[in-house]
């Protein structure tokens, strides 16, 4: 079963929007906090985990239900050293083990800093949870989930050399868990810190270890998002996310395709399916990449106009989803790149209008093309 709904905590100003998906195996739960009122980053940050903290015990979540936590920030370099000293945002808290991801992406003013949460609850038992380095396991039944994040290679300047070494370390990562990148790994995140200038050089390096790795046009590749953004270290030019499971079995993977609506990515250049189903004994999962105001030729569609391009992505995400049997319905969380910030407000508005009470996260960041206003992420569940 499927809610939704706002959660409102007085005092805080936060908004606060939750979904939740349960079976009688397992219950899991997606939430968007931002941030409604300005201050000073430690004051923003202070409400935003009184928020958090609240929300779960509202919703009887402890916090060993966590699973995955991405800090949408304003100025990461700046506040770095704040995050790190409150364990629930501290990459390297391993008291509580959860995958947390910091980004360099604005949130709508007057946030400073957004978050996106993932939980997950096993009514009859404890989540079993283990956490190495940028890495965290989390066993469920037979399978293990795998959360990567911060992945930086910053020992060589070029935005190609870093990409290249970034992918292949995570191989490596794969490797020695008995898994692939063709085989396991279900959903990266690639932020690239100078994206109009250097994603040409990106998606070459990204081409070459995917082909030397079973990942062509001919076989499949991955649900991806590859989006402006950047890391509290300034020399780090590329930053991977990524989600992977062992022991996840081909036949339960199936890798979503609206060509009436959207090209193959192949077609101009790059390397991603545009979504991926996922399939479980009492729910299926249905992960959309980054999508954007694209037709069937790999065309820009309404260029340089943002009403237009919002209602374009989302007609091409309806239909990914619908080829997974699922809709817009199902949908537990969107993740909502803007170009220009003073977009922001109209964004935010007509979205709003259409999902009132699906958890949105809202940031500024450049997408692939210049002439791409808006790209849109999210992750549904269907039983």
């Amino acid at each position: 079963m499927l809610k939704k709904g706002e959660i409102k905590i007085k005092n805080l100003p936060v908004e606060i929007y939750y979904s939740s998906f349960s079976t009688p195996q397992m219950e899991e739960y997606h939430f968007s906090f931002t941030l409604k009122k300005y201050s000073d980053f430690k004051k923003q940050l202070q409400w935003l985990k009184t928020a958090y903290e609240n929300t779960l015990k509202l919703l009887n979540l402890k916090e060993e239900t966590s699973v995955f936590r991405r800090f949408f920030c304003s100025d990461l370099y700046n506040q770095i050293s704040y995050l790190k000293k409150e364990k629930f945002s501290n990459p390297n808290n391993y008291e509580n083990p959860t995958a947390i991801s910091l980004i360099n992406q604005t949130p709508f003013p007057p946030a400073k800093i957004s978050l996106w949460a993932y939980h997950i609850k096993l009514p009859k038992n404890k989540i079993e949870k283990e956490k190495k380095k940028n890495n965290l396991f989390i066993k469920i039944g037979d399978l293990i989930h795998n959360w990567t994040t911060g992945l930086i290679f910053t020992e060589k300047d070029s935005i190609y050399d870093q990409t290249k070494k970034v992918i292949e370390n995570y191989i490596e990562f794969l490797k020695e868990n008995d898994m692939k990148i063709s085989d396991n790994v279900i959903r990266t995140w690639f932020f690239i810190q100078n994206i109009d200038t250097d994603y040409s050089e990106f998606v070459k390096a990204r081409k070459e270890i995917y082909e030397k790795n079973g990942l062509t046009k001919d076989t499949h590749y991955i649900a991806s998002t590859g989006v402006g953004g950047f890391y509290y270290d300034l020399k780090a030019k590329v930053l991977l996310d990524a989600y992977s499971i062992s022991g996840i079995k081909r036949d339960q993977i199936k890798f979503l395709s609206a060509p009436k609506y959207l090209s193959p990515t192949y077609i101009y250049g790059v390397t991603f399916e545009r979504g991926v189903l996922i399939n479980y004994s009492d729910r299926k999962h249905i992960i959309i990449s980054g999508t954007a105001s694209i037709n069937n030729k790999g065309e820009i569609v309404y260029p340089e106009n943002i009403n237009l391009q919002i209602e374009r992505t989302i007609t091409n995400i309806s239909a990914l989803l619908k080829k997974g049997g699922g809709s817009l319905e199902d949908v537990m969380i969107f993740v909502v790149y803007i170009r220009d910030l003073i977009d922001y407000v109209f964004v935010e508005k007509k979205l709003r209008e259409k999902f009132k009470k699906t958890p949105i996260i809202f940031a500024i960041a450049p997408v692939c093309r210049p002439g791409w206003l808006v790209e849109i992420e999210c992750w549904a569940v269907v039983s």
